[in-house]
């Protein structure tokens, strides 16, 4: 007498493991990727201004983390000295940086340092055109800022004590260990469901048996 033994359909294990591999794919990177970016700035990347400003605002895309230390703003003048006065403030999104109100006409470099939503040192530079200037630079004040040749102390670094350091962003790095994590786990998901099809195949194979014999 031939009996075969019966053995369940092995597609909703299969789709269990496509759902949570597609899952791990889909939303895994998303909590890597959840560091606070600069919306806007005054004075904007770029932007020429008459004279330096008597405060810098950046404006990010959620509510900063404060605290000691935590957020950091340095402008610096053409010619390598420092223009910002007294500490940043944070307010929510924005970021207020005090400026001296004074310098000469040139390019001004801005570096920012602040502590996103998500507990995340990130940072960021960019600089803005003052045209016109106070006339306490040693350049020629007819000459156009752009024309100008660089002198010695215009490209001289400025201190390293006046300038945070900028913090690199590690947004790169989570994701990419985040997608390797979800490819391990979507080759450890799709061997456990070969290695159970297989098992299941081999314990559910026809077996023949005699026909017991009469008394």
């Amino acid at each position: 007498m031939k009996t075969k033994a019966l053995r369940p359909s092995a597609a909703p294990i299969a789709l269990a493991a496509t759902l949570l591999a597609a899952f791990l794919v889909l939303f895994s990177p998303l909590s890597a990727s959840a560091h606070d970016a600069l919306v806007s700035s005054s004075p904007a990347a770029d932007e020429s201004v008459d004279t330096v400003p008597e405060e810098l605002t950046l404006t990010f895309s959620a509510k900063l983390i404060d605290g000691e230390g935590a957020t950091e703003v340095v402008v610096t003048a053409p010619d390598g000295t420092s223009v910002t006065e007294g500490a940043a403030t944070v307010e929510g999104a924005i970021v207020t940086q005090p400026l001296q109100g004074s310098g000469p006409a040139g390019e001004y470099h801005v570096i920012w340092k602040v502590v996103s939503s998500d507990g995340h040192p990130t940072s960021g530079e960019y600089s803005f055109m003052v045209t016109v200037g106070d006339g306490s630079a040693t350049a020629e004040p007819t000459a156009a800022p752009t024309s100008a040749a660089p002198t010695t102390e215009q490209t001289t670094e400025p201190e390293a004590t006046s300038t945070p350091t900028p913090v690199p962003d590690d947004a790169d790095t989570g994701s990419a260990w985040v997608w390797v994590l979800a490819i391990i786990a979507v080759l450890v998901v799709a061997g456990v469901v070969i290695w159970i099809v297989a098992s299941r195949r081999r314990g559910g194979a026809p077996t023949d048996s005699d026909t017991p014999s009469e008394r």
